[in-house]
Protein backbone atom coordinates (compact mmCIF):
# COMPACT_ATOMS: atom_id res chain seq x y z
CA UNK A 1 0.00 0.00 0.00
CA UNK A 2 1.61 3.31 -1.06
CA UNK A 3 1.89 5.98 1.66
CA UNK A 4 1.58 9.82 1.15
CA UNK A 5 4.74 11.78 1.45
CA UNK A 6 4.57 14.16 4.55
CA UNK A 7 7.50 16.71 5.13
CA UNK A 8 9.11 16.48 8.44
CA UNK A 9 8.17 19.35 11.03
CA UNK A 10 10.78 18.61 13.40
CA UNK A 11 8.46 18.45 16.46
CA UNK A 12 10.51 15.92 17.96
CA UNK A 13 7.32 13.48 18.85
CA UNK A 14 8.63 10.39 16.88
CA UNK A 15 11.69 10.57 19.41
CA UNK A 16 9.71 10.69 22.95
CA UNK A 17 9.97 7.19 24.91
CA UNK A 18 6.54 6.97 24.61
CA UNK A 19 6.97 5.94 21.10
CA UNK A 20 9.93 4.01 21.37
CA UNK A 21 13.45 3.76 20.22
CA UNK A 22 14.68 0.41 19.35
CA UNK A 23 18.22 -0.64 18.73
CA UNK A 24 19.47 -3.23 16.98
CA UNK A 25 21.94 -5.58 17.03
CA UNK A 26 23.32 -4.20 13.60
CA UNK A 27 23.43 -0.75 14.82
CA UNK A 28 25.24 -1.71 17.77
CA UNK A 29 27.90 -3.30 15.29
CA UNK A 30 27.57 -0.37 12.81
CA UNK A 31 28.82 2.24 15.48
CA UNK A 32 31.35 -0.02 16.59
CA UNK A 33 32.78 -0.19 12.58
CA UNK A 34 32.31 3.86 12.87
CA UNK A 35 34.35 4.22 16.15
CA UNK A 36 30.87 5.57 17.72
CA UNK A 37 32.17 4.93 20.86
CA UNK A 38 30.46 8.09 22.59
CA UNK A 39 26.97 6.09 21.42
CA UNK A 40 27.96 3.12 22.38
CA UNK A 41 29.56 4.39 25.73
CA UNK A 42 25.78 5.45 26.26
CA UNK A 43 24.08 2.30 25.67
CA UNK A 44 26.71 0.16 26.92
CA UNK A 45 26.51 2.19 30.40
CA UNK A 46 23.24 2.24 30.35
CA UNK A 47 22.48 -1.54 29.42
CA UNK A 48 19.76 -0.13 27.17
CA UNK A 49 17.09 -1.44 24.58
CA UNK A 50 15.27 1.58 23.92
CA UNK A 51 11.81 0.47 23.18
CA UNK A 52 8.39 1.17 24.69
CA UNK A 53 9.27 4.08 27.10
CA UNK A 54 12.02 1.71 29.22
CA UNK A 55 15.65 0.98 29.64
CA UNK A 56 16.37 -2.72 29.86
CA UNK A 57 16.90 -2.93 33.35
CA UNK A 58 13.45 -0.96 34.24
CA UNK A 59 14.69 2.65 34.38
CA UNK A 60 12.63 5.20 32.00
CA UNK A 61 13.15 7.92 29.88
CA UNK A 62 11.69 10.67 29.18
CA UNK A 63 12.68 11.34 25.47
CA UNK A 64 15.67 9.72 23.75
CA UNK A 65 19.06 10.34 24.64
CA UNK A 66 20.15 12.00 21.58
CA UNK A 67 17.05 14.62 21.13
CA UNK A 68 17.63 17.89 21.49
CA UNK A 69 15.51 21.05 21.07
CA UNK A 70 16.47 24.01 18.63
CA UNK A 71 14.26 26.61 19.43
CA UNK A 72 10.75 25.47 17.79
CA UNK A 73 11.97 22.05 16.65
CA UNK A 74 13.73 19.43 18.03
CA UNK A 75 17.29 17.18 16.47
CA UNK A 76 19.26 14.25 17.03
CA UNK A 77 22.47 15.18 17.70
CA UNK A 78 23.63 11.31 16.14
CA UNK A 79 21.15 11.80 12.66
CA UNK A 80 24.06 10.62 10.13
CA UNK A 81 24.24 7.30 12.81
CA UNK A 82 20.66 7.22 13.71
CA UNK A 83 19.41 3.31 14.89
CA UNK A 84 17.80 2.02 12.00
CA UNK A 85 14.09 1.92 13.54
CA UNK A 86 15.07 6.27 13.19
CA UNK A 87 16.15 5.64 9.29
CA UNK A 88 12.85 3.74 8.65
CA UNK A 89 10.42 6.26 10.54
CA UNK A 90 8.34 8.19 7.40
CA UNK A 91 6.62 11.49 8.34
CA UNK A 92 3.02 11.71 8.10
CA UNK A 93 2.82 7.30 9.02
CA UNK A 94 0.66 6.47 11.87
CA UNK A 95 3.48 6.22 14.52
CA UNK A 96 3.62 10.38 13.36
CA UNK A 97 1.90 12.83 15.39
CA UNK A 98 1.23 14.49 12.11
CA UNK A 99 -0.78 11.47 11.04
CA UNK A 100 -3.34 13.16 13.77
CA UNK A 101 -3.97 15.99 11.94
CA UNK A 102 -4.88 14.27 8.47
CA UNK A 103 -7.86 14.52 6.61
Amino acid sequence: MPTEHTDCQRCGFCCQAHVGMLVSHEDIQRWRREGRDDILRLIENAEAVFGRGGLGDGAYLSDCPFLIREGDHAACVIYEARPQVCRDFRPGSERCSLAKHRT
